[in-house]
């Protein structure tokens, strides 16, 4: 998935969209925990998605949108 629109904030509805597609995703592709390298290549996030919480983190501390 590319898109040449990097440069711009998501509009409202990209974001519903956004959060619609993650729910899903990690409803239905991740088993685990799944690892991505996004963003700028030159100052990349590193992105990890799983079903615990980082240890010592408190569950409390993540919020659901």
């Amino acid at each position: 998935m590319r898109n040449d629109r990097h440069d711009e904030p998501l509009s409202d509805e990209e974001l519903e969209l956004f959060l619609q597609y993650l729910h899903r995703f990690a409803r239905h592709d991740v088993d685990l925990f799944t690892l991505m390298e996004v963003g700028n290549p030159e100052y990349p996030w590193y992105l990890s998605l799983a079903r615990t919480p980082v240890p010592g983190t408190d569950p409390a501390a993540y919020r659901r949108p």
